[in-house]
């Protein structure tokens, strides 16, 4: 049995964590946030210590160290430019550190993070679930053994509708977060990138607080993606169902189904990593590259590789507003 701590319990993503660390019979001994919302910790370790305060989950943790009660893992789910910090803090007490993405947001960090590992002899994994999900694999085992010469063009879209609570988080603010490419797009550019190779261009044609979209070309692959967490960007097909959420992946004009096998991804991550293998700190580098370029950008609005969704998307105000109420809009939330 595996000790691990959890940093940001309250977090959309922690109880994944809890359950994966449940489900492959290790425990939690500490959890942390500087929120006190964590009451699905009686679902899995009611007896986990709980701490608001870093200091105070620090000392915890060192406590531990040396003997038979060390933390051997540090389960990260902070917002997105902690990452970094909390990782050297795993790793600097003597535990393995397993991070959500984005790992870190810029990538000259990821080969002090590498660095890090020599000296501490621990390791670094990255929650990279979409190469674990069997249609993704076998999406890939056909890339890589059709034919050599073929370049697929794939259609990504990604809706994950969001309320009003988002832009008062440090999700809306890009130098927390990202963004949107980084901060919902980044495993998907993994995914992409670890089916169809190398990439070879990267253009982006729209990036608001509430959509972006763009164009990547790798080896094997032209991709038009777009991703939104403005529900009125929902597709009528998703609208009659009653769902906030569109995902979609269309290979030459043909949906290639994913949709099911999400929910136990994270125990699969957990399981491959105590199997002693996991996705590690150079396996994040291309996504993160992607991502940071993109930040760098001038969109360039829409052109004859944008995604079918782009018309719409200039169309489609933020939040119900016209884009020059929107300045206004986020200095109320300050």
């Amino acid at each position: 049995m595996k000790r691990f701590a959890l940093i940001g319990a309250a977090g959309y993503i922690a109880p994944r964590h809890m359950k994966a660390i449940k489900d492959t019979d290790n425990e939690l001994v500490v959890a942390m946030d500087t929120f006190d919302s964590v009451g699905i910790l009686d679902s899995y370790f009611p007896q986990a210590d709980f701490f608001k305060e870093f200091e105070r989950f620090e000392r915890n943790v060192q406590l531990r160290k040396g003997g038979n009660k060390r933390v051997d893992f540090v389960s990260i789910c902070s917002p997105n430019y902690l990452h970094d910090s909390h990782i050297r803090f795993a790793l600097n007490n003597g535990a393995h550190a397993i991070s959500e993405k984005p790992l870190v947001l810029n990538p000259w960090v990821l080969e002090n993070l590498e660095s890090l590992e020599k000296e501490t002899g621990k390791n670094v994994y990255n929650i990279l679930q979409l190469r674990l999900h069997p249609s993704i694999i076998a999406l890939r085992e056909k890339v890589l053994h059709g034919p050599k010469d073929k370049v697929y063009n794939i259609d990504l879209t990604y809706l994950t509708s969001r309320g009003t609570w988002y832009y008062s988080t440090w999700k809306a603010d890009q130098n927390k977060s990202g963004g949107i490419a980084t901060n919902i797009g980044v495993h998907f550019f993994d995914m992409l990138a670890w089916i169809f190779g190398d990439v070879k261009r990267n253009d982006s044609h729209l990036d608001e607080i509430d959509k972006a979209a763009g164009y990547l070309e790798f080896e094997r692959a032209r991709v038009r993606w777009f991703l939104s967490i403005n529900p009125e960007m929902l597709p009528q097909q998703a609208l009659s169902k009653g769902v906030r959420t569109f995902r979609s992946i269309k290979i030459d004009g043909e949906e290639f189904e994913f949709s099911d096998g999400f929910t136990d991804l994270h125990t699969v991550v957990y399981r491959d990593i105590l199997d002693g293998n996991g996705y590690r700190v150079s396996h994040a580098k291309t996504a993160i590259e992607i991502v940071f370029s993109l930040r760098h950008k001038t969109p360039k609005g829409i052109t004859k590789d944008s995604h079918p969704f782009c018309q719409k998307a200039i169309q489609t105000p933020f939040l119900g507003f016209s884009k020059d109420m929107i300045g206004k809009y986020l200095e109320k939330l300050v």
